[in-house]
């Protein structure tokens, strides 16, 4: 059995139990998988801006440690920045850890040739383009395109925000050469299938890509061992400064 942990890195669980649903339908019959936030109250309901990113990034990283102690194989981090994605396989000492856009890009790139990311907002695009080259996929991705809705605006109205983003595909298609759309934002569930078929081409629904890419990487590590390398950057700090510091699986 597959036990895999969506965290949805916000304080409200508005999204989750659409999440859990979408992802039960499309999982693995060998595989569980559980959706939880980071914990109701005072925090960021989303993560636009930088600023917000930065204080949920503690949380996640504790979160994701006390996954690993929980038995979870997986850990997805669902927000498309891949919020705090390196520094939680670095505190992961086994568990795989997998993130929207690094895994929607690694699926994008085998089905096609050129990719468009469709945002919610500009303000996104930054962030997003650097991540983009640094995962080596900079030449692959030929544009950015926003919709011009915040992340809570996306479910609002389904059919508003599918016309937006069949628009957006339509002129990344036609104007940049696209043959791939990436959805990049979480919150855009529910949309891929109908757009897709619309275009004739792959729409990558974002937190869909990151889950069945989480089991990918748990097959790949129970049949072949092949996981997070620990020589270099993923290497995991010593356990007993861990501790000594005591800031992780302290509730």
């Amino acid at each position: 059995m597959k036990k895999i942990l969506f965290i949805n890195p916000i304080h409200t669980d508005i999204f989750n139990h659409e999440f859990k649903k979408m992802l039960n339908n499309s999982k693995l019959q060998d595989t569980s998988v559980d959706v939880v936030s980071l914990e109701n109250g005072k925090g960021p309901c989303h993560l636009q801006y930088h600023s917000y990113e930065a204080m949920v990034m503690p949380k996640i990283i504790q979160r994701v440690r006390e996954a690993e102690e929980e038995n979870y194989d997986a850990v997805i981090i669902g927000c498309f920045y891949d919020t705090a994605l390196r520094a939680s396989r670095e505190i992961s000492r086994k568990m795989v850890v997998a993130a929207p856009a690094e895994s929607s890009l690694h699926i994008a790139s085998t089905l096609g040739e050129t990719i468009s990311i469709i945002v919610s907002e500009k303000k996104c695009i930054p962030e997003m383009r650097e991540n983009v080259r640094k995962y080596g996929f900079g030449e692959r991705v030929v544009s950015f395109k926003s919709v011009d809705l915040k992340v809570h605006e996306f479910q609002k109205d389904l059919q508003e925000t599918k016309r937006r983003i069949l628009q957006a595909s339509k002129e990344a298609i036609e104007k940049d050469g696209a043959d791939i759309i990436v959805l990049g934002c979480t919150a855009e569930f529910g949309t891929y299938d109908e757009i897709q078929q619309e275009l004739g081409i792959p729409v990558i629904d974002s937190g869909l890509a990151a889950f069945k890419y989480a089991e990918f990487l748990i097959e790949i590590k129970d049949k072949m061992n092949w996981t997070h390398s620990k020589l270099i950057g993923y290497q995991s700090p010593p356990e007993e400064e861990v501790q000594s510091f005591g800031i992780l699986m302290q509730k």
